[in-house]
This record gives structure tokens, sequence and C-alpha cells, in this order.
């Protein structure tokens, strides 16, 4: 039963809600090759992390980085699905919905690769110099 007293749909446990989730994440990293982009590089951000020796306050802003990225991919590739179901033919709508939300992946990419240079960059410079 809902709030206001009529039937809604069954409860699903919290392990069904969990296990749906990683289906969905499933989908998004075996559906779509930009999603499967990102990995290596976040491995290669976590390698490089790792290798200088960051402090927690940074390996949580490069984490954070890593998350946003990834979470920004799997929205896209959700709006994307959703787009694939509905097609009835070019829509501008539709167009401009999945072309908002390849920007907001722009977006935390660019957030990341900046908060990538602050971190890593003074250490690399370092290194070299």
């Amino acid at each position: 039963m809902s709030a206001d007293g009529r039937p809604g749909p069954p409860k699903r446990s919290w392990l069904r809600k969990f296990g749906d989730a990683f289906r969905g994440l499933f989908h998004a990293v075996s559906s779509e090759w930009s999603f499967a982009a990102h990995l290596p590089v976040a491995l290669a951000a976590v390698a490089l992390a790792a290798w200088l020796g960051i402090d927690r306050v940074e390996w949580c802003l490069v984490t954070l980085a890593i998350g946003a990225v990834l979470a920004a991919e799997v929205f896209n590739t959700s709006i994307e699905s959703l787009a694939r179901a509905l097609d009835s033919g070019p829509d501008p709508r539709i167009r401009d919905a999945l072309d908002t939300a390849s920007a907001a992946v722009l977006v935390t990419v660019g957030t990341a690769i900046i908060v990538g240079l602050v971190i890593f960059a003074p250490r690399l410079v370092a290194l070299v110099w």
C-alpha cells in the first residue's frame, strides 16, 4: 500500500535492490565502450597515486573524481537506454537529452582532470627537476 492507501508495487528486498543495481552496473560496463574507456584511466590514476604516495585527503579527492566520472557515465548510459526504448524517429527533445547527458560526462571528466593535475603535476614536476 502507498501512503495514501492505494495498492502500490510489491516491496523489494534490499538484496534484490542491490542485485538490480549490480545488474545495471554490469550493463553499463558491458554495453558502453566509453564507460570501459574510463576504467583503464581510473586504474592508471590509482597506480600513479600509489606510486607518488599521495596523502589521505588527496586519495579522497582522487577517489571522488573517479567515482563521479563513473557515476556520470552510468547516468548517461541509463538515459541512452531510455532514449532507445522510446525511439520513434528523430526527436529534438531526445537529442537534447542525450547531448545534455553527454555534456554532464564531459564536465565531470574535465573536473577530474583538474583534480588530477592539481594533485599529480607538482609531484611529477618535482621528479623531473
